[in-house]
């Protein structure tokens, strides 16, 4: 029988699940010595973990007939993805089961903030009588804005319309319709942050999102407002919110991630409108039951030879498709990753389109594909050719298909990312050219950009001379070093489009800097890596 090691301790739920299964072994060893653990493993189908195992490449070797392994919780940072991937060993892990307790947490918070809990208990507790100095609010009426419609944004908006709240959010990467069947109004950053009477942000924790609310964003405020964070630490620049509580722009806060955690010598715990707590979102025993069950499903799913809907690793293409599609699949995750950034405003429609040889073959692997090169800016989460799909439906993407049996003449096979939005349509084509990504066209215009330098700048201008040399001037007066260049027009001095391979990030200043130049109209820094 298929033999289950749990090496880290789990909610005896999951435990009793794996046990349930009559055609399973199933042995609980916690805290093993690595000598152990790699004894242990050789005749292992399957390992549940958590946080304080590291499964190594070694371990991964040594486990000869081992299947998948199962993390309980979201982060597989203690897991080596690239050799389970080569050993064909599947990671799963369980992203959902703290879901409700994190949305719960913020409920709570939200209404503790609204009517100083914390700081009345502490008062009573000091034989105090002050109830003057605790007036709050009530939430029935006012309007709460969040900032990412994921799944404890959505579980936080739906328990937020049953306390009468109005629900506004701000999510580009979600569908207007979908949020308007939940009774949520989808709206601008800037208007969020200037109508809502109570702020929680919702986001993973990227490179896009790091210090989301920023003194700009403070300045911008509705005066009075209570912001809260649920989700990760940095989201919020921290002095940024000591200031405007200071300065009385915002009435409170209340904080159950932090920057740092511990969060030693933080001015924020001292402050008298501040709630904080210790990183509790899915501290619930119900939330340790959900990711342990969660957690043992997929690994079940995997020994039975179903697909999990939870799997981190990438999945095995067949021989059959591998040596059309396989060169492809890279072409689809660049144009989609290069796409998903030049969009602006709220989505509306996403077309890829396939032409030449691709058309008849198997398609879905392809769409897989654009969707993780789509999702990957926008999301914290490992994003995969298995769970792509999974995470597109739960952000509302669903991507419209069309082939086209001919391409344009210089090209075998052509893959072309078109997306509506309100700012306008982002068009954007790539072909698979000596083993390397070449973005052949943006907009209408067509190129030979090589996806090769961490980052691509993007500048619509109009063609005049020394135009490419202000550009270049300017990078080397900053140290931001040029790999490439490329250049896309239909007439002399006329409309054109430049894309340029840069070796080095571009700072918002050096930006502002050559959006000066004359003749640029707009550009764009694209993250490749």
């Amino acid at each position: 029988m298929p033999k289950v090691l749990v090496a880290d301790s789990i909610h005896q739920a999951g435990v009793d699940l794996l046990r349930a299964q009559p055609d399973l072994t199933v042995e609980v060893a916690l805290r093993l010595p690595p000598a152990e653990l790699l004894d242990r493993i050789a005749d292992c189908e399957a390992l549940i973990v958590r946080s304080d195992t590291k499964v190594t490449a070694e371990v991964l070797d040594a486990g000869k007939h081992l299947q998948v392994v199962g993390r309980a919780g979201v982060g597989v940072d203690n897991i080596d993805l690239e050799a389970a991937t080569r050993r064909g060993v599947a990671v799963v892990n369980a992203p959902t089961g703290n879901t409700m307790a994190a949305a719960e947490h913020t409920i709570a918070l939200l209404l503790a903030l609204a009517r100083h809990v914390p700081q009345a208990d502490a008062s009573l507790k000091r034989g105090e009588w002050r109830r003057s100095d605790f007036m709050g609010v009530e939430v029935r009426g006012k309007a709460l804005g969040i900032i990412g419609l994921g799944r404890v944004g959505s579980q936080v908006a739906r328990r937020a319309l049953g306390l009468d709240m109005r629900v506004l959010a701000f999510d580009p990467f979600v569908a207007a319709e979908r949020a308007a069947r939940q009774g949520i109004e989808l709206t601008t950053l800037d208007d969020l942050l200037q109508q809502s009477d109570f702020l929680t942000v919702h986001t993973p924790l990227i490179q896009g999102t790091r210090s989301l609310l920023g003194p700009r964003e403070m300045g911008r405020l509705k005066p009075g407002i209570r912001l809260l964070n649920v989700a990760r630490g940095g989201l919020i620049d921290e002095a940024a919110l000591l200031t405007a509580v200071e300065e009385g722009r915002v009435a409170g806060a209340a904080l159950d991630v932090f920057s740092r955690e511990p969060p030693e010598q933080n001015s924020l715990l001292a402050h008298p409108r501040i709630i904080t707590t210790p990183h509790l979102g899915a501290s619930t025993t119900e939330a340790q039951a959900e990711v342990a069950k969660e957690v043992v499903e997929q690994v079940l799913a995997v020994l039975h030879g179903h697909p999990a809907e939870y799997t981190v690793n990438a999945p095995f293409i067949s021989p059959e498709v591998h040596s059309l599609v396989a060169p492809f699949l890279n072409v689809a995750a660049d144009v989609g990753m290069i796409a998903i950034q030049m969009v602006e405003g709220q989505l509306s429609r996403i077309t890829l389109r396939y032409q030449g040889e691709l058309v008849g073959q198997n398609a879905s692997v392809l769409k897989a594909a654009t969707l993780v090169g789509l999702l990957q800016p926008v999301t914290s989460e490992r994003v995969n050719l298995v769970n792509a799909e999974l995470l597109a439906e739960q952000h509302g993407i669903r991507i419209e298909e069309e082939w086209e049996q001919t391409p344009p003449e210089q090209f075998a096979n052509l893959i072309t990312v078109e997306i509506a939005a309100a700012g306008g349509t982002t068009r954007i084509s790539g072909a698979h050219v000596r083993g390397q990504t070449h973005i052949v066209q943006i907009q209408d215009y067509w190129l030979d950009a090589l996806v090769e330098t961490p980052f691509l700048l993007v500048i619509d201008h109009r063609d005049q001379p020394g135009l490419i040399g202000a550009v270049s001037g300017i990078t080397g007066r900053h140290d931001i070093n040029i790999a490439s260049m490329a250049v896309g027009r239909r007439e002399v001095r006329g409309h054109a489009i430049m894309a340029i391979g840069l070796d080095d990030p571009m700072p918002d200043e050096v930006q502002e800097e050559v959006l000066a130049i004359p003749h640029i109209s707009s550009l764009r820094v694209v993250r490749l890596t």
